[in-house]
Parts: C-alpha cells; structure tokens; sequence
C-alpha cells in the first residue's frame, strides 16, 4: 500500500489506493451527479453519466497531474467531456423537465409549489445560451467556483463572473415578468 496524500482543499492528490477512492467518491459524488442533473436533467441518466466519469477517473487516476489544478476540476473536465459525448452521441439535450419526480417528505403543496417552479426555471434555463447553462450547471450544480470554471472553459474569471452575473438577472428578471402576469 502506498502512501497517499489527499487533501480537497488544497488540490493535492497523489496516486491513491482503493480506500482513498472511497473518500474520494464519497465527497465528489454529489458535485458530479448535480452536474449532470443540470446538464441532462434526467436522474437515472444523470446517474449513468456519473458513474461513467468516476470509472474514466480511476482508470486515468495516473494522468492527474496537480501542480496543473486541483482535483475536483480534473474530475469535472472529465465529467463535461462525459457529457460532450452523451449528448453527440443523443444528438440532442434532455428537457429538465422531464426530472419532475423527487421523492419529498414534504406536504403535497409543497411538492406541487416546487414541482411549479422547477418546471418554470427549466423552461427559463432553455432560453439561455448553451454556454450560459453550461457556466450555470458549473456554478449552481457541480459547485465550482469561478476560478475552477475559468480553468474548464478557457475563459478569463472575470469574464465567467460577467456572464453568470448576467445570465442569474436574465432568469431573475424572465422569473418576475412571467409572476406578474
């Protein structure tokens, strides 16, 4: 067993054995999978897509360099090229909403209120620009901050933070304008 170091916050990550997989799985899971039910907004696919980017990251574990960045954005390029490749290969976007059943403990009001309003923000979000859904899914699903999602598109973090302040008052501004009618 070899040694292994493992600290998130830092973006270090040397080769890990299994046990560390686990702790790795464990706290990437649900920045993964949130990723993809932004992106695909079908549960059962966003499940599929995330087991496939953890089974490429175990078999690419060797290639992770992290003096080029932390791990959790190797872990969701790996996650967006997983999804690139789901959609060429779909040929289209899965409507979120077709993601209308999330189990609540909630009164049935509630659940009916927020199966409303994530139909409502799905069909906001469908107005959006491909990037800007993409930048969103980065931000709000996987968790990322602007720094982390500068470094997956190539843009400068400035200009990420420009385009998501912009595109959250697009939503925002779309949101109040269909609540007042």
């Amino acid at each position: 067993m070899d040694t292994t170091i493992i600290n998130f916050s830092e973006g270090v990550f040397m080769r890990a054995g299994e046990a560390d997989w686990d702790a790795i799985y464990a706290e990437q899971l649900p920045r993964v999978y949130n990723f993809f039910r932004y992106r695909v907004g079908d549960g059962p696919v966003a499940e599929d897509l995330t087991a496939t980017t953890f089974e490429k990251a175990w078999r690419g574990r060797k290639r992770y360099r992290h003096n080029l960045g932390a791990f959790s954005t190797w872990l969701i390029t790996i996650a967006r090229n997983v999804a690139t490749d789901h959609f060429r290969k779909n040929h289209n976007e899965i409507s979120l909403n077709d993601a209308r059943d999330q189990p609540a403990p909630a009164p049935l009001e509630e659940i009916v209120q927020r199966r409303h309003d994530f139909s409502h923000l799905s069909m906001l979000l469908s107005r959006l620009s491909t990037r800007e859904r993409e930048l969103i899914a980065y931000k709000y699903g996987a968790g990322l901050n602007n720094r982390a999602i500068a470094q997956l598109t190539r843009l400068s973090e400035s200009n990420v933070g420009t385009i998501l302040n912009r595109s959250v008052n697009k939503l925002r501004a779309a949101w109040e304008a269909e609540d007042e009618r």
